[in-house]
């Protein structure tokens, strides 16, 4: 089992305030996996001392010599791969056969962006007289989620130091080990003392103290919209800066001229990601109502076809949820899809077959409507609701009838149609066709999604802030 100790507080590691640990589970086996301290809000009134003490001369480096560092960030994690992959699959359950891509590499992906992103933004720009300056916020909490524990240490802290600001991390506590990869890592490249700090443990207690802490300054969080309403509560106090991804309930557009059979594999495969843990999935599957049953018989097939089981299995293509309460909840929203009236095409609340351990759930698909809560509620697993349209119009009114505006797609048989209809749908990110994800494209919704974008030179332009100077 791996054990960690030590929090990192101004480059050194350093003992708690605290003495309790938090105990990591792995959700395959529902073994032990990993313990970390928990740490306390004096923890965090130390770390944000610190990062406050580092960010004078931080803020005030050259684009050149952070890139430089980040870039001595990234090697050690590059070295560091596969076992981060490794981790991730034992905190997440993701299967191996995908982690490595889906968050290892997509995590690199984004520091690499930020640093790429130090040399595409506008630092100063004459305007008449005046230069406009964009300088760093100051000091970041950042609040990471278990569903991406790598990839969102290194959209947030990667970016927030691209930009010149020091970090105080809360790193989940599902999946903590990849906080404290990411924090050796920052050592090892040889960062200023305090730019970076990491305190482990729980959000009423190291996440609350870090956004009421007053000399943190701007907070960025990816969490659920309980989570990001309290976020806001508690910073409108300070009136802090805050940067919220929050959920999603995505909808896969299938226009009647699209490829039926494509867009339901693709649109499956990005709903059941991670088994289903994901805030952009597309979990909302829009079909016209001419097509319905066959789209019915088609998606029932695909979600058929997964293999539950063992995630360092190579043959295993959907791992379990992330522990016994994320199970019970997603097994009641498919009670309550039944309860409803949805028609199950397959899947159920059932206990798959064969699996006496780990927080297993059948992928699951039902054909209903746009009223039903599993077709409105953010599920956060492997279930997926076919929804019928009439029109054209009719299937964008139903993607915006929402209450969050995360992600969407749109298939059609041609690009240009489908971007038209792309361009009325309100969601801050929108695949094409099946187009890939752009990382270096911003990421970020509408309504409950949130606020604020992440990914690339937007994402480091959210720590930034604008100056009138002469």
């Amino acid at each position: 089992m791996i054990d960690h100790r030590q929090l990192l507080i101004d480059g050194d590691w350093v003992p708690s305030d605290g003495s309790d640990t938090i105990t990591v589970i792995n959700p395959a086996t529902e073994a032990p996996h990993a313990e970390v301290p928990r740490g306390t809000a004096d923890d965090v009134d130390r770390a944000a001392r610190a990062a406050a003490a580092a960010f004078p001369a931080w803020s005030q480096t050259s684009g050149a010599e952070r890139a430089e560092l980040l870039g001595s960030l990234l090697s050690v994690l590059e070295r560091r791969a596969d076992e981060i992959t490794r981790t991730i699959v034992s905190e997440v359950g993701q299967p191996l056969t995908f982690a490595g891509a889906a968050q290892t590499e997509t995590a690199l992906d984004d520091l690499r962006n930020a640093i790429r992103a130090i040399d595409e933004i506008t630092w100063d720009e004459q305007v008449d007289h005046t230069v406009v300056h964009r300088t760093a916020a100051g000091v970041v909490g950042a609040i990471t989620p278990w569903n991406g524990p790598m990839k969102m240490v290194c959209m947030k802290a990667g970016a927030a130091m691209a930009a010149g600001c020091t970090v105080v991390l809360k790193g989940t506590e599902v999946a903590p080990v990849s906080s404290f990869i990411f924090a050796e890592a920052v050592v090892e490249a040889g960062f200023p003392d305090g730019v970076f700090n990491l305190v482990s443990g729980t959000g009423p207690e190291v996440g609350e103290a870090l956004v009421t802490h007053p000399l943190v300054d701007m907070i960025s969080i990816t969490g659920s919209v309980r989570a990001g309403r309290r976020v806001m509560e508690l910073a409108s106090e300070s009136v802090k800066r805050v940067a919220l991804e929050l959920g999603g309930k995505s909808a896969n557009i299938i226009l009647e001229d699209a490829d039926l059979v494509t867009a339901l594999r693709v649109g499956i495969e990005d709903a059941f990601r991670n088994s289903g843990q994901v805030c952009g999935g597309l979990s909302r599957v829009l079909v016209p109502r001419q097509r319905l049953r066959e789209a019915e018989e088609i998606a029932a097939a695909l979600a058929s076809e997964y293999v539950l089981g063992d995630p360092m299995d190579p043959r295993t293509t959907l791992g379990p949820v992330t522990g016994a309460a994320a199970r019970e909840r997603v097994r009641g929203y498919i009670n309550v899809g039944l309860e409803e009236g949805a028609r199950l095409l397959t899947g159920g609340p059932d206990a798959p077959e064969g699996l006496d351990r780990g927080f297993y759930v059948k992928p699951t698909v039902f054909s209903g409507d746009n009223h039903l809560r599993i077709a409105r509620e953010e599920i956060f697993g492997p279930v997926v609701t076919l929804i019928p349209f009439d029109t054209e119009e009719n299937a964008v009114a139903l993607a915006n009838d929402s209450s969050y505006g995360l992600a969407a797609a749109v298939w059609a048989a041609t690009d240009e149609r489908a971007r038209d209809v792309a361009r009325r749908v309100r969601a801050g990110r929108i695949r094409i066709n099946g187009s890939a994800v752009n990382y270096r494209a911003p990421h970020g919704g509408f309504k409950l999604s949130g606020i604020g974008r992440e990914g690339g030179r937007y994402g480091v332009e959210e720590f930034l802030e604008y100056q009138a100077i002469g």
